[in-house]
């Protein structure tokens, strides 16, 4: 390869970054820990516990490469916050819809553009969007597309997860797609 070519080619990210090496040290001691929950911290279990720990710390390593997450403990604190308000109002309201015989409720699917680029960022923000009541995030459509089995499809469903992403992305300093 020439040198011009050199140039044009974009710089890879390291594989050893910092990043890499902080998500290892906190999912070594995340699987070690469940290791010590499984086996009730039994000393004759340590060493398998090790080798069990760091076998799936590089297996998960390989398997889903870190990503850098900036997390600010106060602006975390407001999002817990702002999404145990957000689930016990949306569980009245789902509740209210179920009972209530006059109101109907209209179930359906609507299709969420997700800023989030796919990996372990846009995991996550489905995985607390699922734990919101109404809203069931069902897979991936084309185009950064996310299929979403809402409870009233009369709803501003988009909207209010736009809303919550942003929030989301605010909070744990996820990367957004461009455009």
């Amino acid at each position: 390869m020439n040198s011009s070519e050199e140039q044009s080619r974009p710089a890879e990210p390291p594989v050893n970054g910092p990043d890499t090496l902080g998500s290892a040290i906190s999912r070594a001691a995340g699987f070690f820990a469940f290791w010590l929950v499984l086996t009730g911290a039994d000393a004759g279990d340590l060493a398998a516990g090790l080798v069990a720990a760091v076998t799936a710390t590089w297996a998960s390593l390989r398997l889903m490469p870190a990503e850098q997450w900036h997390v600010n403990p106060i602006t975390l604190a407001r999002f817990v916050l702002h999404f145990l308000r957000q689930s016990i109002a949306a569980g009245t309201d789902v509740a209210l819809l179920a009972l209530h015989p006059r109101l109907s409720l209209r179930p359906g699917f609507v299709v969420y553009q997700a800023r989030l680029r796919p990996g372990t960022q846009r995991n996550a923000f489905c995985a607390v969007m699922s734990l919101l009541p109404g809203t069931l995030p069902c897979g991936p459509v084309e185009s950064n597309g996310l299929t979403i089995h809402c409870l009233d499809v009369t709803q501003p469903v988009a909207e209010q997860l736009a809303a919550e992403e942003a929030l989301y992305v605010q909070t744990l300093g996820g990367a957004q797609r461009n455009g």
